[in-house]
């Protein structure tokens, strides 16, 4: 039998709603956040609406604006509605081959991916395409911390562009591009290393 709750307890409990006990995820979430080096806990929770058709469009531009967890939520219930189409409706097999090119361009998946391995995707699979994994893949960082202090310092650039944000995912075709700014000291460092630096440029 459960005691009388004290004073304290009761103000404590007042607005606490036993019955419809809201679940949380902030187990696993804290995990994926602490093994991916997450500092902003939006960028794995935040999302906006995301429905098929405006799925189907140009993913590669908008993966960006949206987050981990909503995204990849959002794929699941996008491959198993295209799942449960018609084998004979031929919109099933164009919207499938759109959905899997797009996974496989953004790297999340590989060659061998389906729609029942596109409807297991999780947040991971997004984290793992961060700009400092990335970097960390690419042998040009040791550890995720020190990847994002550089990044967040201006040493790296993807493509022409310089990139600040430690939330920035990385592409398929883009992680060739992945470099040192010019001029970065930390550049300057690694071709001396490799006794590679040009003493023109000095």
């Amino acid at each position: 039998m459960v005691r009388k709750l004290k004073f304290h307890e009761q103000k404590l409990l007042k607005k606490v709603d036993f019955i419809t006990w809201s679940v949380d995820n902030s187990g696993k979430e804290n995990k994926v956040l602490r093994r991916f080096h997450i500092q902003k806990r939006e960028d794995y929770t935040k999302s906006v609406f995301l429905n098929l058709h405006f799925f189907l469009l140009p993913l590669l531009r908008l993966v960006n604006h949206y987050r981990y967890n909503k995204l990849s939520r959002e794929i699941r219930d996008l491959a198993e509605k295209i799942a449960k189409l018609d084998g004979s409706d031929p919109f099933k097999t164009d919207a499938t081959t759109m959905l899997l090119n797009k996974l496989h361009a953004m790297g999340v998946s590989n060659d061998q991916l389906t729609l029942q391995t596109a409807a297991k995707t999780s947040a991971s699979h997004f984290c793992r395409r961060r700009l400092p994994v990335i970097m960390v893949k690419l042998r040009m960082s040791e550890h995720l911390k020190h990847a994002t202090d550089l990044i967040e310092h201006g040493h790296v650039r993807v493509g022409p562009e310089m990139v600040k944000d430690p939330a920035f995912l990385v592409s398929r075709n883009l992680e060739d591009f992945v470099t040192w700014v010019d001029g970065s000291k930390i550049k300057e460092h690694v071709q001396r290393y490799n006794d590679m630096r040009d003493d023109f440029q000095m």
